[in-house]
């Protein structure tokens, strides 16, 4: 199995920080259009075949693995097929862009309490989507976020587009943020990103490299934070799950992989080379 260079230098120097020291290292993956393929419906999501065998293997090596995700944690130990992974000690979960989060030793959800806008503007959505007229658009409850789809739309960019000066007028009316997506727009609350989850774990686990996979904009803070603790010393990768949907990523990353089978690719390489 050939492990791909990443196409920068500060990626490639993250990659041999990996490499060197794989137990003082952390990778982060997103869950879905990286760990699992982008579906209509999210309740059908699954793991791309293989990929969570792969991360378990992977943890073995390195210093820690974890998922980051706007989805809640029940989610992702739901759909995710985790089996031995979630037994292993250096894992964790970041569900609701690090509003909640889980590992093996605790074996329990903390939360963040939810913000009284979340309820306020998800009571305020089936009104608003009725009277926009677009068939297929679909409300994920998260508790503390709630999003909108549009995939499933007749048009679904057409509806994407369409949403998004409402949407934006009711968070903002409820004190929460708009999170464009991969026809997806979410409400939740300001000032919570990826970004913050993965310094977090930078700092618990002191470590002195870290590797982010992305696939969409909600990602951009992930990659914001390897950029900053690249500044402060700890080597860094930023990895995009290719896709055309959302250009910006691609542009920020160090090496761009085909989706959840590059992702599989890339981690199976790098064990491989790790043993």
């Amino acid at each position: 199995m050939v492990l791909r260079s990443p196409d920068t230098a500060a990626g490639a120097a993250g990659l041999a920080a990996i490499l060197d020291r794989p137990q003082e290292a952390s990778l982060a993956f997103d869950f879905d259009g990286v760990l699992s393929p982008i579906v209509a419906d999210p309740g059908l999501s699954r793991p791309y075949p293989g990929v969570i065998a792969a991360l378990g293997h992977l943890a073995e090596l390195v210093g820690s693995i974890s998922i980051i995700t706007g989805r809640p944690v029940a989610d992702v130990l739901r759909l995710g097929n985790l089996g031995g992974l979630a037994a292993l000690e250096h894992f964790s979960i970041f569900g609701l862009y690090g509003m909640q989060r889980w590992d093996c030793g605790s074996q329990s959800v903390v939360s963040e309490p939810a913000p009284p806008g979340v309820a306020a503007a998800r009571a305020e959505l089936p009104g608003l989507l009725e009277r926009a007229g677009l068939p297929g658009v679909t409300i994920e409850d998260k508790t503390m976020s709630v999003a909108v789809h549009t995939r499933r739309a007749d048009e679904p960019q057409r509806a994407f587009e369409a949403l998004r000066e409402p949407l934006a007028e009711l968070a903002g009316r409820h004190g929460l943020a708009l999170e464009p997506g991969r026809m997806v727009l979410e409400l939740r609350p300001p000032g919570v990103d990826k970004g913050h989850a993965l310094q977090a774990i930078a700092e618990r686990h002191r470590v002195r490299a870290v590797a982010y996979f992305g696939d969409d904009l909600g990602d951009l803070a992930a990659f914001d934070a390897v950029e900053r603790l690249r500044e402060a010393g700890v080597a860094g990768l930023k990895v995009c799950s290719g896709s055309d949907e959302v250009p910006r990523l691609a542009e920020r990353a160090d090496l761009i992989v085909d989706g959840p089978p590059g992702v599989l690719e890339f981690v199976e390489g790098l064990s491989e080379r790790l043993k």
